[in-house]
C-alpha cells in the first residue's frame, strides 16, 4: 500500500466530479478517465435471490421489474417501475444482492432488488428509495454524468444544484478547445473500493466512496444524492469539494467489482 496519508492533498489524484473547474484543466481527459476500471466481478454473499439486471437489454430489464409504478423517471416522462427493496437500516457491509458490470471501464454496482430498475447506454435510472438505492445512484450517476457519450443528457436529468450548468458549459467548452471526445476506456484507472453513510434519510443520503488506484493509493470522495421526481439525483454544488487520500479502509464497508 502506498504511502497516500503521508502526502500532499495537492498530489493526490481527484476524483472528477469533485474537482472544482476539472473541466477547464489541460489533462481534462486524463481525469475523466482516472476512474475506469479492469475487470468485471460478481458479489453476492447472502444467497438471496436478488440477481444482476445489468446486463439485460434495457426493455428486458423494464419489464422484468414488477408492474406497480411510482412516479418520476428522470429520464423524460417514463415512471419507474416498484422496487422491491424497502430496507431502511443503513449498511455497514457490502450489500447483498449487488453485481457488478463494466460500463466503459469502470465496474458499476446494480441490483434487481434497489435498481437501476430501467438503463440504457447512458442513463441508469429508478433505484429504491432506501440507503441501498441511494449507494447505488451515486456510484452510477456519479461515473456515467463524466463517461457517457450523451453525458449532457445524464447530467441534465440526473444531476441537480447550483454548480450542474456551469459543468455543462465548461465541459462543452473544454471539449470543443480540445477537439477530441473523453476516452472513457484508456489511461489510468481507479477502482471502488469500499463505502460510508455519513447521513442518510428518505430525502437526502450523503456517502463517502473510496478508490483504489492502480498504485495502491485510495482516497475518499464524498457525494450527496437528494430525492427528487420520483428517483434519486446527483447533487453537483457550486464548489465541489476536493477528496481526501486515505491509506486503508478502516471505517469503511469494503466493497467493489474489482
Amino acid at each position: 500500500m502506498a504511502d497516500s496519508g503521508t502526502r500532499a492533498a495537492s498530489d493526490e489524484p481527484r476524483s472528477p466530479w469533485l474537482r472544482t473547474g476539472f473541466v477547464l484543466a489541460a489533462a481534462f481527459i486524463g481525469f475523466v478517465t482516472v476512474i475506469g476500471g479492469a475487470v468485471v466481478a460478481t458479489s453476492d454473499a447472502s444467497g438471496e435471490d436478488d440477481r444482476s439486471t445489468a446486463s439485460q437489454p434495457p426493455a428486458d430489464r423494464a419489464a422484468d421489474a414488477p408492474s406497480s409504478r411510482s412516479p418520476g423517471g428522470g429520464d423524460g416522462d417514463d415512471a419507474c417501475p416498484r422496487l422491491a427493496d424497502e430496507r431502511q437500516g443503513v449498511p455497514t457491509a457490502a450489500p447483498r444482492g449487488v453485481s457488478w458490470d463494466l460500463y466503459g471501464a469502470v465496474a458499476l454496482p446494480s441490483s434487481k432488488a434497489a435498481g437501476p430498475a430501467v438503463a440504457g447506454e447512458d442513463v441508469a435510472r429508478c433505484y429504491a428509495r432506501t440507503p441501498v438505492g441511494a449507494l447505488l445512484a451515486t456510484s452510477q450517476i456519479s461515473v456515467r454524468y463524466l463517461a457517457a457519450d450523451n453525458w449532457r443528457k445524464v447530467t441534465r436529468t440526473q444531476t441537480v444544484g447550483a454548480g450542474r450548468d456551469a459543468y455543462i458549459a465548461e465541459r462543452t467548452k473544454a471539449e470543443a478547445e480540445e477537439n477530441a471526445p473523453a476516452d472513457r476506456d484508456g489511461g489510468a484507472h481507479g477502482q471502488i473500493a469500499g463505502f460510508k453513510f455519513v447521513t442518510y434519510n428518505d430525502t437526502t443520503a450523503v456517502i463517502q466512496t473510496v478508490w483504489r488506484f492502480p498504485d495502491g493509493r485510495m482516497q475518499a470522495a464524498t457525494t450527496t444524492v437528494l430525492w427528487q421526481g420520483g428517483d434519486w439525483r446527483l447533487e453537483y454544488p457550486a464548489a465541489p469539494a476536493a477528496a481526501t487520500p486515505v491509506d486503508s479502509l478502516a471505517g469503511y464497508a469494503e466493497w467493489g467489482g474489482v
